[in-house]
């Protein structure tokens, strides 16, 4: 599967705050032809996702290029690594979110390829996980056993939903920037979503928001440098309100995205999403600017 065109949905990026809406503009919004092309385009891709479930069961093998070469790509795909070729041998790590495994990543791992990185991989955890910071131990051996088996040293990650919010755990409390160079975030709900409210099992009571978690997320993380990017859409219907998917922690300095009209599932599949991931880890995008030191 190729990833979707969204018509109306250019990443724009900002570190800021949105100005939130009054009702009659957000009732406005809701009427757009972009949003309601949207919410079709995440009812097909829902109904494509669950079919193609099964097959994403199984655990990836990862075969790296013995050659460590990047992957055939046109000349627009390698514009990507002109300033810096070797960018598009670093390894990609590519983690679901809750519930879920490694068949939402079907288009992105293909456009990630077409587009020049050598080494796209994706992990699954267990269905069954009641604890993001077990979950980021796992990931962390994961990231291991990549860097022995490919000889890199750091990996980027790209993390859908909750399996952002397990990257930025393992990258922000286990010492997880020794290995990962950048992070990337689709719909992760790293202020946490009403939505988790409605069901009350052990990892989803972990992303309501204030949990013990997210607050452990929001203690101070002096000296943190590694990239993070939150990608976010204002048609996100399992992040609630939508601007909980943005990054906000004051000393990781993250890149906010906004894209438009691409609904949660519809994330790594959106061909702007993949565009802005590949773009983020070939080191195009500008990192946001240092947070500012405190003054006494």
């Amino acid at each position: 599967m190729s990833p979707s065109t969204d018509p109306g949905s250019t990443p724009a990026s900002h570190t800021v705050a949105p100005v939130p809406g009054a009702p009659r503009g957000v009732l406005r919004a809701l009427a757009r032809p972009a949003t309601l092309t949207g919410g079709i385009t995440e009812l097909a891709l829902v109904g494509a996702h669950v079919l193609m479930y099964p097959l994403g069961a199984r655990t990836e093998v990862l075969r790296p290029d013995a050659s460590r070469r990047p992957a055939p790509a046109p000349p627009s795909a390698r514009a990507l690594f002109a300033a810096d070729p070797l960018a598009a041998r670093v390894p990609v790590l590519l983690v679901h979110g809750l519930v879920d495994n490694r068949s939402i990543f079907t288009a992105m791992r293909r456009g990630l390829r077409r587009r020049g990185f050598a080494s796209v991989c994706t992990w699954n955890y267990s269905p069954m996980l009641g604890d993001a910071a077990r979950g980021a131990a796992d990931l962390g051996r994961e990231i291991e056993r990549i860097c022995a088996q490919t000889g890199h040293d750091r990996i980027h990650v790209v993390g859908h939903s909750l399996g952002g919010l397990i990257a930025r755990y393992h990258l922000q409390r286990q010492d997880g920037a020794r290995r990962i160079q950048t992070l990337v975030t689709l719909g992760t709900p790293h202020q946490g979503s009403v939505l988790a409210h409605l069901l009350p099992t052990p990892m989803v009571r972990q992303l309501r928001p204030g949990s013990p978690l997210l607050r452990e997320l929001a203690e101070p993380a002096p000296g943190f440098a590694t990239p993070v990017t939150a990608i976010y859409s204002d048609l996100d219907q399992l992040v609630l309100p939508t601007s909980a998917a943005r990054c906000e922690h004051p000393d990781l300095g993250a890149r906010n995205v906004l894209v438009r009209g691409v609904g949660h599932m519809s994330l790594p599949f959106s061909r702007s999403v993949v565009d802005e991931v590949a773009a983020t880890l070939a080191g195009l995008r500008p990192a946001p600017a240092a947070p500012a030191a405190a003054v006494a």
